[in-house]
């Protein structure tokens, strides 16, 4: 979901830039939050049902037929199931609702029809517990499959299919995905970041653990009660030097950098103003809307790539639902202002500096396109207070100065709603952003091709 193993949020593909676009959707009647894109091209998604709020794998090919296939698979937590990956054979690597690592193929037969199916499955059950589920997966460059559950177990799975677990402190959840790196394996709980490493026998062991201010409550356009980062790599020379995540600090939050060899914290930077002001040099694009007084905060990975770090905010964003025993907000909602904030690690290592905070109301995970030097999101477009006459937008930002360059209509209604979500740029230089109601794909040109699922299919050219 989050473009690699160490969740950099970056692509080396270029995206469909600031020309010409023109637009397809993918009507699913399901919120597509993992967009996964193989070797052979195609395009295999993870989606949720909006009536039953049953795990969907959809195989889509995005430069031609649309929706190739579709297996549903075993319901678990709300964000259970949600992050996977594509191993080296283009299977989706994901945990089901039984506790199940699946391996999810998909095969071609003679008459042209596509079929997806189960390859392997590993038993977990008796690595976790009847009430838990899966949060994060993650491989490691041995091999090694990670994971982590809500309920702070974190675990291995070696070729064998052999699982071994390690638990965090008693009252420590994990409700983000985890990352991988030459490091080790990072995990954020909602009391703290941790670094792991497999020993010899694959036995999961904390190499530290690094508290964060967690806030006296989970803010409103988040999802638990803590940092709402998956944590990330990132450095200037191995690309791992760093570890980041976001606090939850009452008012302002702040982006905390680590040396990821050893734990040491780089920086406490604070980020996203509650103003939501752009009080700094760049960020002259906004959205219509004024941005009134609000909080702070960030359920979002953060973009990190060389030394640069970029977060955007997510306070007050009305989330239809959250996950079980999430808590309450406090307050209870909120005008959702946006905005995104640039961080640079300084030369020496030694400390961060702000580089820039515009006024950007994201609405999706951000992506930054090493090709092109765009970052790629959704925005949503309407008044602060948020309502059902909201749209939403695809938004090219500069990354060197937070200006807004364009922005092109991908929805007028909320059924177009991105939520937070990531999205993929694709070999061929799309993007495709999972919304509520399925995906929408932006191409480049003003004549895109594209598909739509067995049901109905709409575009819209610029």
């Amino acid at each position: 979901m989050h473009g690699d193993a160490e969740s950099s949020d970056a692509t080396p593909l270029a995206g469909p830039g600031t020309g010409d676009v023109s637009t397809v959707t993918y009507n699913l009647a399901s919120a597509c939050p993992t967009l996964l894109q193989g070797s052979d091209g195609l395009v295999v998604s993870l989606c949720t049902t909006m009536i039953g709020q049953n795990p969907t794998v959809y195989l889509l090919d995005p430069a031609d037929s649309g929706t190739l296939a579709k297996l549903e698979l075993t319901k678990g937590s709300l964000l259970g199931g949600v992050y996977a990956y594509l191993d080296s054979e283009d299977r989706l690597v994901v945990v089901d609702g039984t506790r199940h690592l699946l391996r999810i193929g998909h095969t071609q037969a003679q008459d042209g029809k596509w079929t997806l199916s189960v390859d392997e499955s590993t038993d977990l059950t008796s690595a976790i517990p009847d009430d838990d589920n899966v949060t994060g997966l993650a491989p490691d460059l041995d091999g090694i499959v990670w994971f982590a559950t809500g309920g702070g177990i974190v675990g291995t799975v070696d070729a064998d299919g052999n699982a071994r677990t390690v638990s965090l402190p008693e009252g420590e959840e994990v409700q983000n995905s985890i990352s991988t790196s030459v490091e080790g394996t990072a995990v954020a709980s909602t009391y703290a970041t941790y670094q792991l490493s497999a020993g010899p026998d694959f036995e999961p062991q904390i190499d530290w653990r690094q508290p964060y201010d967690r806030g006296s409550a989970r803010k409103p356009g988040q999802l638990s009660w803590g940092t709402g980062s998956t944590p990330t790599y990132f450095g200037p020379t191995a690309g791992s030097e760093y570890l980041t995540i976001v606090d939850n600090a009452d008012g302002q939050v702040n982006l905390l950098v680590y040396r990821s060899a050893t734990g040491e914290e780089v920086c406490k930077e604070p980020v996203l103003p509650p103003s939501g002001g752009g009080s700094l040099a760049g960020g002259s694009g906004s959205l219509s809307g004024s941005l009134g007084a609000g909080g702070s905060g960030s359920e979002n990975s953060p973009i990190a790539v060389g030394r640069s770090v970029f977060v955007a905010g997510t306070y007050g964003y009305p989330y239809p639902t959250v996950p079980a025993g999430a808590g309450e907000a406090v307050p209870s909602s909120a005008p959702f202002n946006g905005g995104m904030t640039r961080v640079d690690v300084d030369a020496d290592g030694e400390g961060c500096t702000t580089v820039w905070e515009n006024e950007v109301r994201s609405s999706a995970v951000p992506q930054l396109s090493i090709a092109d030097g765009n970052i790629y999101t959704a925005v949503r477009e309407g008044l602060d207070a948020t309502t059902p006459l909201d749209g939403f937008a695809y938004a090219v930002i500069d990354p060197e100065t937070g200006d807004l360059l364009m922005t092109h209509p991908i929805s007028s209604s909320l059924l177009g709603d991105t939520l937070q979500m990531a999205a993929l740029i694709t070999d061929d230089g799309r993007y495709m952003q999972g919304t509520i109601s399925g995906i929408v794909s932006v191409n480049p040109g003003s004549a895109g091709s594209g598909g739509s699922d067995d049901s109905s299919g709409t575009s819209a050219d610029s």
